[in-house]
């Protein structure tokens, strides 16, 4: 047919350029020593269409659409959560897609979204709330959305080996081992005993809106210890008014290194660099994440907007991707995590020793020195929904940034729900799932039910003070905590 024809003739060369850069870059990773799995029927594939001269509608076209962009690069920070961008790399997912990807790993938190906002990176493995923060305005003003969430939990909290020495004897024991979890009640006499010092208590987290931030402040303010509030409508970003605890940003691998020079007496922050405080006999993590808030959100995948907007084919195709990276690293019940740890301890990716990653990453977590735990759900990545970009999800970040000042003004729930909606894309998500199971990757049970998914998980209660969050209600939500701000309240 004279329409097939013309069809071939442009898609042809299209799929001869695709496949030249393929073909490129599985050969040097094969050189690299690494993968060439799924080469030759990839390359049978291409191979047929072109000799067949199929037209573009029948094979260069599913129900998402060629990629609008092929060549992409994607930034990080050194942490296991980056995993799902690494194994879709690893495993060829974004090449089955049609996307030929670079990770570069970034200096920090703020350098990664800066290289976002201006284009130098395409997308990024982001802190769930960076797209929130920047969306209204707080920090950098950039309108950035994620329609991926990298995965549940996977942070802990670490105190100095000193003043670990002073929180066991306000910890009680079995069989001769501290109980946990372990609240921050037991840490108020130490900071009480450094104020009647004349000292101040110091601790690290990574950035003003990560999950770490406020995570920390959680658990402190749930043991009596005010972290401190924000107001930056007077001009203070330090988040240290009125603090009981003073906390700083610290980037995430120099978290150690900052706790064994004294500079800070504890952090909190995203492995391995808890564990490897353990390695290093320089400090105990005290406490997960996930006994602060059993199976929280994490990390995010986020873009410009307008990157989106320009790019959507290219976006479904990454977060398909994503998705099946996040399924194979969870799968058979994580027996795929060894193999993952060997790829994450590269250099070019976390660069952590195999042991120090795999102490966390392979279903236990070490708090003191040989007090190892089983925690199968330390390290979630598609299990309990943990892909999926939940309102609520985002509904909760934004409260927190309004119950310590980082907003200073009372906001009506309707402002809560319209920012997760800008920011948070399910739809996105949606379209993405949706081909997976049509192309017979994925089945429609390992995804939520679409028809009736509204975005918002039911009320949860699974969290260290006990205090039920539901996303619907986050003003009622607010009122429930003895520390923090409220309707109505201004600094």
């Amino acid at each position: 047919h004279s329409d097939a024809s013309k069809g071939a003739q442009r898609f042809l060369p299209m799929v001869a350029g695709r496949f030249e850069r393929f073909f490129y870059a599985r050969k040097k990773r094969a050189e690299e020593g690494r993968m060439m799995k799924g080469f030759k029927k990839t390359f049978c594939g291409v191979l047929a269409a072109m000799t067949l001269g199929l037209s573009a509608t029948s094979v260069a076209e599913d129900a998402v659409g060629w990629p609008e962009k092929a060549d992409l690069k994607f930034g990080f920070i050194k942490l296991t959560d980056m995993a799902p961008l690494a194994i879709a790399y690893e495993k060829g997912y974004f090449e089955e897609e049609g996307l030929f990807v670079t990770l570069e790993a970034q200096a920090n938190w703020k350098v990664l979204l800066d290289r976002v906002i201006d284009g130098q990176l395409d997308g990024a493995h982001m802190l769930a709330g960076q797209p929130l923060g920047a969306t209204i305005g707080y920090g950098t003003e950039a309108h950035i959305i994620t329609a991926f969430s990298m995965d549940l939990n996977g942070n802990g909290i670490t105190v100095s080996n000193s003043v670990w020495e002073e929180m066991k004897k306000h910890i009680p024991s079995k069989d001769g081992k501290p109980v946990h979890p372990i609240k921050a009640d037991t840490l108020k006499p130490v900071v009480e005993q450094y104020k009647d010092a004349g000292k101040s208590f110091k601790m690290g987290m990574v950035f003003p809106v990560s999950t770490h931030n406020y995570e920390l402040r959680y658990w402190l303010a749930a043991g009596g210890l005010n972290p401190g509030y924000y107001a930056p409508h007077k001009g203070d970003t330090s988040g240290q008014l009125q603090a009981d605890v003073l906390l700083s940003v610290t980037p995430p691998p120099q978290m150690p290194a900052t706790l064994e020079a004294g500079t800070i007496h504890g952090y909190c922050v995203g492995e391995p660099w808890n564990q490897q405080a353990v390695f290093k006999g320089i400090g105990v993590p005290v406490i997960t994440d996930y006994e602060i808030w059993k199976n929280n959100p994490e990390k995010v995948f986020g873009v410009s907007k307008g990157w989106a907007e320009e790019y959507p084919n290219t976006h479904v195709r990454v977060v398909k991707a994503m998705i099946r990276a996040a399924k194979w690293l969870d799968e058979n019940n994580n027996a795929n995590r060894p193999e993952a740890v060997k790829i994450l301890s590269r250099p070019n990716y976390v660069g952590a020793d195999y042991d120090v990653i795999a102490n966390s990453m392979t279903g236990t977590f070490e708090y003191e020195k040989g007090d190892k735990r089983d925690i199968p759900d330390f390290n979630v990545f598609f299990r309990h929904n943990a892909t999926y970009p939940y309102y609520s999800d985002a509904i909760w970040y934004l409260t927190q940034m309004r119950r310590w000042g980082q907003i200073s003004e009372s906001k009506p729930d309707s402002w809560y729900m319209d920012i997760a909606k800008k920011v948070y894309r399910p739809d996105i998500y949606t379209q993405a799932a949706k081909s997976l199971i049509a192309e017979g990757k994925m089945s429609a049970d390992e995804f939520p039910d679409f028809a009736s998914e509204d975005g918002f998980k039911p009320p949860q209660s699974e969290f260290i003070d006990n205090v039920t969050y539901d996303g619907r209600k986050p003003n009622e939500y607010l009122s429930k905590f003895p520390i923090g701000l409220k309707d109505g309240d201004t600094l």
